[in-house]
């Protein structure tokens, strides 16, 4: 059986700037989403199925930046399913 492969540049930060976007979360949080569109998939929403705000400031991820306190939890925990090699499409919200 392949081994599905995993990596962190698979996905990018969204990082809330001083206006929060009214179409995405209301707290300042910071969220996930994948880098690549995925055939079937919403491509305007992060990994916990936020809208994405109208200009987001895209950021690489690292393992430092999945230890800041303001990760989205649920964004977090889809991230450790895909890790896994679970595919959820979104968290029951």
């Amino acid at each position: 059986m392949p081994r599905v492969a995993w990596s962190l540049h698979a996905y990018q930060l969204i990082e809330p700037d001083e206006q929060l976007d009214l179409f995405a979360c209301r707290e300042v949080r910071v969220h996930l989403l994948a880098r690549q569109l995925e055939l079937g998939g919403f491509a305007d929403r992060t990994l916990c199925a936020s809208l994405l705000p109208a200009h987001p400031r895209l950021l690489d991820v690292d393992k430092t930046k999945l230890r800041d306190q303001r990760l989205c939890r649920a964004c977090q925990s889809v991230l450790q399913a895909q890790r896994r090699g679970d595919r959820p499409l979104w968290p029951s919200v």
